[in-house]
């Protein structure tokens, strides 16, 4: 089976509205989830969700994924990543001024670097699809069919920042601590994508955030069995209850950007890349679970080993040797201040 993954999948439904519709789109609380609801009139019987949190009790009526001004589609996910790539970028440059950096060396890599790593994530993810995509070879370069994986990303913005710090003569690990704490909020930012989307959720689930979706709005190729062998009938409407993982990743991106913001202005930092390390660990560590919770993973060559949790593993051990590494220098430095010399 095909997945698509962390990005805005080819078969979902187009579910564009006015824009003005998608603002007035109503969210309701605290209402039974079986209960029979009326528009103003009283006329028009509406009696089923698009998306629900039953446990607590917070719903979604009607969830479009994009907005039509002017006959012109333009999809939420879409919005929300460029939301993220500025924040991300304006809050990365903001941190590298107060380590003494210019910012316009933070905003001139984010230009060398923002297609780049969308090329990187839509590269990861046929590489590990390669099944299908070696079979249709004229849809690798069709990003609107869906297939960006979030790694790519991230490894291909490193290697661009090493490349770029050399070409610049700049500290590559001074700017990979600046860089990664708008990255690390660009993600947490980005992931609400997946929400409107309907995408990137896990197996069942009857946990106090667990959520249900129409299944008529959620791309077919994400459905597993034990998803749908669970899959909930109301009033005639079929809905599956998930995981929300997308949620999960984006509030524990959002908990590491505060704590590698605060830790950077702390004054405790122990190393120059120090921050830069801590990311590479804690996402690492962060996505290895949650990752272990999706049904719709990308998985290694032959195997059913997920290559995200593969790598999330390989970062949190990385994380920790540079650590192990870096400290024994800076104790044989302070131990030995007058060098070689």
């Amino acid at each position: 089976m095909r997945r698509e993954t962390e990005s805005s999948a080819a078969g979902l439904k187009n579910r564009s509205v006015p824009l003005k519709t998608a603002i007035d789109c109503p969210i309701d609380r605290h209402r039974s989830f079986e209960a029979d609801f009326w528009d103003r009139k009283g006329k028009t019987k509406v009696n089923s969700y698009d998306v629900y949190f039953p446990h607590l009790g917070i719903g979604i009526r009607h969830l479009v994924n994009s907005i039509s001004p002017f006959g012109f589609r333009i999809a939420f996910y879409g919005i929300i990543i460029a939301i993220g790539m500025l924040i991300g970028i304006l809050v990365a440059s903001r941190d590298y001024q107060n380590r003494g950096g210019k910012a316009d060396d933070i905003q001139d890599f984010a230009l060398y670097t923002i297609v780049l790593a969308i090329l990187g994530a839509r590269a990861y993810y046929v590489i590990f699809e390669w099944g299908y995509y070696s079979k249709h070879p004229a849809e690798i370069l069709m990003t609107r069919h869906g297939g960006l994986a979030i790694y790519g990303g991230v490894l291909t913005s490193i290697l661009c920042c090493f490349l770029f710090t050399r070409w610049r003569k700049l500290r590559f690990l001074n700017m990979a601590d600046s860089g990664v704490i708008g990255l690390i909020l660009g993600q947490a930012i980005g992931r609400w994508g997946n929400f409107f989307n309907a995408e990137a959720f896990g197996g069942y689930t009857d946990s106090l955030f667990a959520m249900r979706l129409r299944e008529d709005i959620v791309n077919q190729n994400m459905l597993t069995r034990s998803v749908l062998d669970r899959e909930i009938l109301v009033d005639g409407v079929r809905y599956i209850q998930v995981h929300p993982t997308f949620l999960y990743e984006s509030a524990w991106n959002f908990a590491v950007f505060l704590f590698l913001l605060l830790w950077s202005r702390s004054g405790k930092k122990l190393f120059e890349g120090q921050i830069f390390f801590l990311y590479l660990g804690l996402y690492g560590f962060g996505r290895f679970f949650i990752e272990g919770l999706r049904t719709d993973s990308l998985l290694l060559w032959g195997t059913k080993l997920a290559v995200s949790q593969l790598l999330s593993a390989f970062l949190v051990l990385l994380s920790l040797a540079a650590h192990i590494l870096m400290l024994r220098r800076r104790k044989e430095r302070e131990g030995n201040p007058g060098g070689n010399s």
